[in-house]
Formats: C-alpha cells, structure tokens, sequence
C-alpha cells in the first residue's frame, strides 16, 4: 500500500466519523421539532468552513474530502434550515 493510498484510506476513515458525527443532531431535531438550543452563529459558520472544504476538495480532485464534506454539508444544511425555519 502506498503513501497515497493510505492517505486516501484515513482521509476517507476521517470523514465517514465526522459526517456520520452529525446524522445523532438531525436525527434530534428533526424529530422534536425545535432548534431552538442550537447556535444559529456556529451552524452557519460550519456550513461555510464545509462548503469550502468542499471547494477545497474539487479543486484538489480529493475524493475522501469531496465526499464527506458534500454529505456533512447536507447534514449541516438541514440543521440550519430547521433552525431558520423553526425559530
């Protein structure tokens, strides 16, 4: 196994745990139906700092990174949307 591929193998083992990290939150939310506990401040500036992760990503061609920050982004996404839309 190369340099390359082990880098791929933790990039790849690094983004599946912090995406999946935020699947418990949506879940929460969604569920009760309030964000009302959540920052609004630091979800939108996570969704920032992921968004340009991802742009980091495509620009490299990383695919471990391009992958876990699409999803986290999405996870993020929806928890921000749910405390915008449910103030």
């Amino acid at each position: 196994m190369t340099l390359k591929d082990t880098a791929d193998v933790v990039g790849s083992l690094a983004g599946l745990l912090t995406t999946v990290a935020f699947l418990p939150q949506v879940i929460k939310t969604w569920k009760s139906r309030s964000a009302a506990d959540l920052s609004l401040i630091m979800f939108a500036t996570l969704c920032l700092g992921v968004a340009l992760w991802l742009v980091y990503g495509l620009m490299l061609g990383a695919w471990p990174v391009i992958i876990a920050n699409a999803v986290t982004l999405l996870l993020a996404g929806t928890i921000l949307a749910l405390k915008l839309l449910r103030r």
